[in-house]
């Protein structure tokens, strides 16, 4: 049987590569997008750990936390983050939104918005014993 907590993981992992390959050829809305696909799918681990339901398939972040009940473990700069992605995930993904949210792109704060990801798998993998 495939462990589930792990499965959501190893996508984050793959993902995590994709998204720097992304940053690095400056495809920052891409990368932004892989970057909200990252938190998206490390919270389901969570809730795959915490809870015995079905993972939703659903894509907002902090409705994912708190499904997973930690949303009070989750520090402020945290739950700015979790905002802060919000917009990349279906926003960016629409001509009327896409070009306006593109140009707030740039490589320095696509780097920290990677960098962040990072910090935030990292996190949910210690939370949990990963």
């Amino acid at each position: 049987m495939i462990d589930k907590v792990q499965y959501w993981l190893d996508l984050c992992d793959e993902d995590l590569s994709v998204a720097e390959v992304l940053l690095k050829s400056k495809k920052f809305l891409h990368m932004a997008f892989f970057c909200h696909l990252i938190a998206e799918k490390a919270l389901k681990a969570v809730v795959a750990h915490n809870t015995s339901d079905t993972v939703p398939k659903i894509h907002k972040l902090k409705k994912l936390a708190a499904l997973g009940n930690i949303t009070n473990d989750l520090s402020a700069e945290q739950l700015k983050f979790l905002d802060r992605l919000m917009p990349f995930h279906v926003d960016g993904r629409y001509p009327e939104n896409k070009q306006a949210i593109a140009i707030t792109l740039n490589a320095k704060n696509c780097k920290g918005i990677f960098e962040e990801t990072e910090e935030f798998l990292c996190w949910i993998k210690q939370k949990l014993g990963k």
